[in-house]
C-alpha cells in the first residue's frame, strides 16, 4: 500500500497526489493508494497516517512531498516502513517557522491558523538519523526553490538518491518516476 503524504498547504489534489492515484488505478493498483487532506497539526497529521498504516492488510510504504517527506520520515523510523522522499523538507521546524499565521491551501483555498505550537510538534518528531536507510528513497530535483536540495542530500547519505540538474519543488520529473516509486514499495512484482 502506499500511503501518500502531501505538502504544507497542499491537498490530496496535488499534481502528484492525482497522478500517481490515477496510475495506480490504470496498473489494478487503485485500491493500494491512500491520500487524504493532513491537519495543519503535525500531530494530528501523524495521527492520521498512523491509522491508515494499521488498517492496511498489505506492507506500506510511505511517499512524501517536501513536509509529507519530513512526516514519512518519521513514520518510517517508527514503523519500520520503506519511504520515498520527494523533494523533502529536511528540517521542517525551521524552514517552517517564517509560516507561522494565518496560511491558505494552494488548492482548496482554505485558510488555516500555523501556529508556534505546530512549529514543536514538527520538533518532537525530527529523526536526527536513520537506522535503515537502504529502506528510503529519495528524488530531489537541483532546481528546488523553496528547499535546499542538499541538505536533502546531505541527510540521507546512504539512501538511494536519484539528483536531478533543473527543475522546481513541485519535482517536475514526477511522471518518469512513478514507476520507480511503484517498484520500490515493492507492488510491481
Amino acid at each position: 500500500m502506499i500511503v501518500y503524504l502531501h505538502g504544507f498547504r497542499s491537498s490530496p489534489q496535488s499534481n502528484k497526489a492525482q497522478r500517481l492515484k490515477a496510475h495506480m488505478n490504470e496498473l489494478g493498483l487503485g485500491p493500494l493508494f491512500w491520500c487524504e487532506q493532513l491537519p495543519v497539526s503535525p500531530r494530528a497529521a501523524i495521527a492520521l497516517a498512523e491509522r491508515a498504516i494499521a488498517a492496511s492488510a498489505t506492507p506500506v510504504t510511505v511517499v512524501g512531498s517536501s513536509l509529507g517527506g519530513y512526516y514519512a520520515t518519521h513514520l518510517a523510523e517508527k514503523h519500520g516502513l520503506r519511504a520515498v522522499l520527494i523533494n523533502p523538507a529536511v528540517v521542517a521546524h525551521l524552514s517552517l517557522a517564517e509560516f507561522v499565521g494565518p496560511q491558505t491551501n494552494l488548492y482548496t483555498g482554505e485558510t488555516f491558523d500555523f501556529r508556534l505550537e505546530h512549529i514543536e510538534e514538527l520538533r518532537a518528531i525530527e529523526v536526527p538519523r536513520l537506522s535503515r536507510p537502504e529502506d528510503v528513497l529519495l528524488l530531489v530535483e537541483e532546481g528546488d526553490e523553496t528547499l535546499d536540495y542538499r541538505q536533502a542530500v546531505a541527510k540521507y547519505a546512504g539512501c538511494r538518491q536519484v539528483v536531478l540538474p533543473g527543475g522546481d519543488h513541485s519535482f517536475t520529473r514526477f511522471a518518469d518516476y512513478m514507476d520507480a516509486i511503484l517498484d520500490f514499495a515493492g507492488l510491481l512484482r
